[in-house]
């Protein structure tokens, strides 16, 4: 059984990827251009996939095509409707980054309130006239208001140690739980909040959720956090926010456009931390992600299909 991995690069050089190699005859490429996908897959039964987009007319070009695993939770870069049309299996892989990007989203928070940068210099500090030096204000979380939007596994983590460290949450999700006292309408959130965390994927409904009007919303030291999609957020409009002083801040994972124009206005906002895509690649959570992408493979092996998206 032929199996061939497009763009494995994100999985890094650190993760043990021989469960992968001994379920049949592998190859994998560290990444792989839109023009040489089909040649690359010619002749597989299996295609692992990442960001390269799978359409339906590179499923006609390849016949031996029977089975589509995209070692991501989003699988919009595959032509779903046109897989199952062709009899083809479409697999992702969910929830293995939850403690991930939690974590990394309070790294931020942490890094932003602490101002852990600002101070780090023994030179300074070896002058000081006194036993510390403040080169900034800091600021305790605790007590202040959280804001998520969305609340899947991801948003359900980062509620959970945002109360341990004794901050209030809110929460706006699709449907509201009335008996929870914390889901709240949006724009009760985006009032009320010192931080907001996105944690939604995108879809056509909240492209650019986050505009010019939900930013004058929110807080004038509000600080925006957003691990989920780029797409959720007009940058030119943030970027203005920012520079103005309409908000206090902005801590990005993602971008628009990933890896972002020069041009992109955040990359010179003000008061704005940007990563670039990582929050989800601790090795724990890259190692989980292998380890759901074999056990999809055995389970198609083995007739037993599972997480299956194109039903």
């Amino acid at each position: 059984m032929k199996i061939v991995y497009l763009d494995a690069f994100p999985l890094g050089n650190d993760i043990d990827i021989s469960p992968l190699k001994n379920l049949g005859e592998y190859t994998s490429h560290d990444r792989t251009s839109s023009d040489l996908i089909i040649e690359r897959a010619s002749g597989a039964e299996i295609v692992l996939t990442n960001k390269c987009i799978i359409s339906a007319e590179t499923m006609d070009a390849l016949p031996d095509l029977k089975y589509i695993g995209v070692t991501a939770t989003g699988f919009n870069i595959v032509d779903t409707k046109a897989a199952k049309e062709r009899g083809i299996i479409v697999t992702n892989a969910s929830d293995y980054s939850s403690n991930s990007v939690a974590q990394h989203v309070f790294a931020m928070i942490l890094r932003l309130q602490n101002q852990i940068y600002e101070h780090s210099n023994a030179d300074k500090w070896t002058k000081s006239p006194d036993f510390c030096y403040f080169n900034s204000t800091i600021n305790e979380i605790s007590g202040k208001t959280l804001g998520v939007v969305g609340y899947g596994g991801i948003g359900k983590k980062v509620v959970q140690i945002a109360e341990a460290f004794g901050m209030n949450v809110l929460i706006n999700k699709r449907t509201l739980n009335k008996t929870d006292s914390r889901m709240v309408e949006l724009d009760e959130l985006l009032s009320k909040s010192d931080y907001i965390s996105l944690h939604l994927p995108l879809t056509a409904d909240n492209s650019e959720l986050i505009n010019a009007a939900s930013l004058k919303k929110m807080k004038s030291n509000a600080v925006l956090i957003n691990t989920a999609r780029g797409g959720l957020v007009n940058e030119s409009d943030l970027a203005n926010a920012l520079n103005d002083g309409i908000i206090g801040g902005a801590a990005l994972d993602v971008l628009s456009t990933e890896p972002p124009s020069l041009e992109n206005p955040l990359l010179a906002a003000k008061n704005c931390l940007i990563t670039p895509h990582i929050a989800w690649g601790s090795f724990e959570a890259r190692k989980k992600l292998l380890e759901i992408v074999v056990e999809n493979l055995k389970a198609y092996q083995q007739g037993k299909p599972i997480n299956v998206v194109n039903n």
